[in-house]
């Protein structure tokens, strides 16, 4: 009995490999993993004696040869095979243990050179796993480290079962199709003309199995960027249990809502709508600012900071049920204060790469669209009444415009000194979030600013908003009714603003 070892990875290898010799297994292996066994006693036949060529090109060829390869792909129920393999002198493998060089981690590492990336991909070990996998029935594959405890029992035990080898194949068919993936992705670069390719492949590592999904009786599972250090998936989880599946999904809304500023902001996310946004250079004001926007709705929700989380912060939330806090870090007296909730999460989040492309699945596929960076330029804008806005108002116009973004569609947001004061959402038609976003604000509609994510189909909504006391409307503008609303907003003498961008979010 024979197995070939060669491995990048070589966690829990070695009673692996002591168990494979005790077992009776020649181990015959390349390189490193040759030197490694021997350095631990192990006896170990140099894959160059079983080709009798030596390794080239500074390993580039090592098991890239017939007495590797045929010993693999050979069966020994095949009378021919055993006929060929005899006349040629090659004596099959029964076992292959190998993983992939470290590509992932090399192109992980932003300053590491395409020469050294090009060095780490790995040509003889996918070839050898693919020929292993393939022979399956007469040849076991190993690509796992967690794998080597009970693949060494059951080969101890002589009780490996075709179920059994046909789950190790699967596993090293998906190990070399997600190492080509992350070579193919970084071989593509960030190219806009092959931004949708004929074939799309992902590389993503399960990170957690949540206990259920949306809802009790829906399964779930969490899986990341292979390459991405960043964002939610990747955050690291300083207190609190385990997170939902629905936890990620708000948690990630809320990162994204303070992310969409360059100033300190804070935001209280529900559902994975802002119920409460603000921005402020007193990080506790904005935080109590954004907490007035809607008390209610913030009971149970996530709250995240685009800021260093203060001790003040920490004292101001205290009293507050909160699921998840999300921030790129915290004071040392924050997180004291912070860590007395038992079951709230308290997640650090890294900075992120923007992800270029957004996924989504429907029925028989998916859509691909690129991410709405919700990057608009205010110079670009048109203030299209009579009316014109003071400095004071136009921030609050751009405070209220970045927020209608990150808002279900219909979208409607109703904001004042930078702070949201209602919103309606996720409704049919935009009168009726008009109306929603009008109640929730209150008595602070007086003198407030309006966004509406997409343009005003007729005045009816705009007339809603000043009756109840807005001031100023910010909206995308490109109705064919345009005329008459900006005909209604001179009459009612406010201000109204047109952008040209649509930020639809559903």
């Amino acid at each position: 009995m024979r197995a070939l070892i060669s491995v990048s990875d070589k966690k829990g290898l070695l009673n692996f490999a002591k168990g494979l010799s005790e077992i009776g297994y020649e181990l015959i292996s390349t390189g490193g993993t040759s030197l490694y066994l021997r350095e631990h006693d192990l006896p170990v036949t140099d894959v160059a004696d079983v080709t009798g060529h030596p390794e080239i090109l500074e390993g580039r060829v090592k098991t890239l040869h017939p007495n590797i390869h045929g010993a693999i792909l050979g069966d020994p129920h095949d009378d021919s095979h055993r006929v060929q393999m005899q006349g040629l002198g090659i004596i099959g493998i029964d076992v292959v243990v190998n993983n992939l060089y470290p590509f992932g981690d090399v192109i992980s590492d932003k300053n590491s050179s395409m020469e050294l990336a090009l060095e780490n991909i790995d040509i003889g070990g996918p070839a050898m796993t693919r020929a292993a996998a393939k022979n399956f029935l007469n040849v076991l594959v190993v690509v796992d480290p967690k794998d080597y405890e009970w693949v060494g029992q059951l080969l101890l035990s002589g009780n490996i079962s075709v179920s059994d080898r046909r789950r190790l194949a699967a596993k090293a068919f998906q190990h070399v199709a997600f190492y080509d993936s992350l070579i193919a992705d970084y071989l593509f670069e960030d190219s806009k003309s092959e931004q949708y390719r004929d074939k799309l492949t992902n590389a993503w590592e399960r990170v957690s199995l949540p206990r259920y999904g949306e809802n009790p009786h829906q399964s779930a599972a969490i899986y990341k960027h292979a390459n991405e250090k960043g964002g939610i998936v990747n955050a690291t989880k300083l207190h609190g249990i385990d997170m939902s599946y629905l936890n990620y999904y708000d948690a990630d809304a809320a990162w994204s809502a303070v992310t969409s500023f360059h100033q300190p902001c804070v935001a209280i996310v529900k559902h994975s709508n802002p119920c409460g946004l603000a921005i402020s250079q007193d990080q506790t004001e904005a935080y109590k600012r954004a907490f007035s926007g809607d008390p209610v709705s913030a009971f149970g929700g996530i709250v995240g900071f685009n800021t260093k989380v203060s001790e003040n912060t920490a004292k101001a939330m205290e009293g507050i049920f909160l699921d998840v806090i999300v921030a790129p870090s915290y004071e040392t007296r924050a997180l004291d204060i912070l860590t007395k909730r038992k079951k709230t999460r308290i997640l650090q989040v890294h900075p992120d790469t923007d992800s270029p492309i957004m996924i989504r699945s429907v029925s028989g596929g998916v859509l691909l669209q690129e991410s709405d960076l919700n990057d608009d330029k205010p110079d670009t804008w048109s203030t299209v009444s009579k009316a014109t806005p003071s400095k004071k108002t136009n921030e609050d116009l751009r405070f209220a415009w970045t927020v209608s973004g990150l808002v279900k569609s219909n979208a409607i947001v109703i904001a004042k000194d930078k702070a949201i004061r209602g919103i309606g959402a996720g409704q049919p038609n935009r009168l009726n979030s008009v109306k929603l976003a009008v109640e929730a604000a209150g008595e602070d509609v007086k003198n407030s600013v309006l966004a509406s994510d997409a343009f005003f189909p007729f005045p009816d909504g705009i007339e809603e908003a000043a009756k109840a006391g807005v001031k100023a409307v910010i909206q995308p503008g490109g109705s064919i009714r345009d005329t008459e609303c900006i005909n209604t907003v001179n009459d009612l003498g406010i201000i109204m603003v047109f952008t040209g961008t649509r930020h639809f979010l559903h």
